[in-house]
């Protein structure tokens, strides 16, 4: 049995250069979502506005989501070259994309039960002030979700450059990257809805309508949140072996001369980093002279492939490959 020392490049690739300029770009859009939400709250009290008040507390959930994936990167980080973390520290940041699709749902859950509130027992608007609010936050939701998409370009670029065979429709992200830029878009479509509802009220008198948008808004985010979540839980779960690269890995090692017939039997594949996995591999084999530097040299075409653990078994009529 043979198995390829992984961990100097693991702990090197975890905190690449993408992973940086996420962090920045991340960190970034908690300041200027919290310093938003501050306004918005010290301007509600001043001037007795439940609208201010009311985005004020909704955008200091996103503000915590946020800041929990700035945090999940900094601790990626911190901890890089821990030894014992096996195969880095990548899994940190699925893990703050996870928790983060949590608060995404926790925030859709509070828009349902604050619209049906309003369904039940109806309050007056004050739609002009509402719509300035909606505004603002739609303005600084743009501006955040600019930041966070240049970051994933960045993001996207240094990764391609680390593992340039990788093919593009295996579909790698960065998923706590991607949890925040949800919880902006999140916000940013709730603003755009409440934009409509209010002018609907506005000059049409539905004054139903901001709830009803509420709702379908809510139905929305948590539509995202689902999605955020099973992508995130399927990498902490190392759930993978219906991933391309399963598939890729069997023929690459199964190739050779019919009389000399190599077959797989025992094949475990594991994502360590956004586009890279592990593997390991029982193989039973006719051919004599088959080694585990052969097995991994069929593999070393498939570059997301970066740690190997082969275990060949010979047959008693093995014979030797021509």
């Amino acid at each position: 049995m043979h198995t390829e020392k992984p961990a100097d490049w693991m702990h090197e690739h975890v905190f690449d250069a993408g992973s940086e300029a996420a962090e920045r770009g991340t960190r970034l859009v908690m300041w200027i979502t919290a310093a938003a939400m501050v306004i918005e709250i010290v301007a509600g009290w001043w001037f007795n506005s439940m609208a201010l008040l009311a985005d004020g507390w909704h955008m200091s959930s996103h503000a915590v989501a946020i800041g929990l994936s700035a945090f999940a990167y900094a601790t990626a980080r911190r901890y890089a070259k821990d030894p014992r973390f096996a195969f880095g520290t990548w899994k940190i940041e699925v893990l703050g994309g996870f928790a983060s699709a949590i608060f995404l749902l926790g925030v859709a859950a509070m828009m349902v039960f604050g619209s049906v509130e309003r369904i039940v027992a109806p309050q007056p608007i004050q739609y002009i002030q509402a719509i300035v609010v909606a505004v603002l936050g739609l303005a600084v939701n743009i501006v955040c979700a600019l930041i966070l998409g240049k970051a994933h370009h960045q993001d996207h670029g240094a990764t391609h450059d680390h593992v340039h065979a990788v093919e593009h429709h295996h579909g790698h992200h960065d998923l706590n990257l991607k949890s925040a830029y949800l919880h902006v878009i999140a916000d940013a479509a709730t603003s755009l809805l409440a934009i409509v509802a209010l002018f609907g009220g506005l000059f049409l008198g539905w004054a139903w309508l901001d709830p009803v948008m509420g709702i379908f808004g809510a139905a929305l985010v948590a539509f995202w949140a689902k999605g955020l979540i099973a992508e995130t839980g399927k990498v902490l779960l190392d759930r993978e072996m219906d991933h391309p690269v399963v598939e890729e890995i069997r023929q690459a090692v199964e190739a050779g001369p019919a009389a000399a017939q190599t077959r797989i039997t025992d094949l475990h594949v594991w994502r360590v980093g956004k586009q890279v996995y592990s593997c390991a591999i029982t193989v039973v084999t006719h051919d004599a002279s088959l080694t585990s530097d052969e097995v991994r040299r069929r593999l070393a075409q498939h570059k997301e492939i970066v740690h190997s653990t082969i275990e060949i078994h010979r047959c008693p009529d093995a014979i030797p490959s021509v």
